[in-house]
């Protein structure tokens, strides 16, 4: 049995949760999510709480049960508190600014980056070193914030582009020059 999978999920006030058709729908004050369910899990609402169990001991069933339930838990904390990424710009001449939603930088490149936030993502700024992240889909926070990091990955050599914050770059030490 899965430790994860077996435990079960708390309903905060305000969060609905429908299980229509294989579909779980968490929707609350943030707004709305919903994920298909495998064949293999069913889950069911009892009392405030929520269960997820699979229905045979097969290694494919053990795979989704933990998996679905954290799935179903990041919902339900997406719809009430929300999630966020937090990334640094480090090198000299290196910048953001907000540009209506969009973040506009300045990597160093001939011309200025823009990205757009795709539905359901919000930027903000603090300064012009320091980019937030924010929605209610975990995954789609990650990913998006991941993509902001590869416009300018941090470089090995100086430590300079996009990191996370806390992120630590290894630096490598340069060549030394013959004596």
């Amino acid at each position: 049995m899965s430790r994860i999978g077996k435990k079960p999920i708390n309903i905060p006030s305000g969060v609905k949760i429908q299980i229509n058709n294989g579909v779980a729908t968490v929707e609350g004050p943030k707004g709305k999510l919903s994920q298909k369910l495998p064949a293999l899990i069913s889950v069911k609402e009892d009392n405030g709480l929520i269960l997820v169990e699979r229905d045979n001991d097969s290694k494919e069933a053990a795979s989704l049960h933990g998996l679905i339930r954290t799935l179903i838990d990041n919902m339900v904390t997406g719809v009430t508190k929300g999630f966020s990424k937090y990334l640094d710009i480090v090198g000299v001449g290196f910048r953001v600014a907000m540009k209506g939603k969009a973040l506009d930088f300045s990597l160093g490149r001939s011309h200025p980056v823009v990205v757009e936030p795709p539905e359901g993502i919000e930027f903000a700024v603090e300064g012009t070193q320091k980019i937030i992240v924010k929605g209610i889909d975990k995954q789609l926070v990650g990913q998006i914030a991941a993509n902001v990091r590869m416009l300018r990955k941090p470089e090995p050599y100086k430590g300079k582009g996009i990191r996370y914050t806390g992120e630590r770059v290894v630096l490598k030490a340069g060549k030394t020059g013959k004596k």
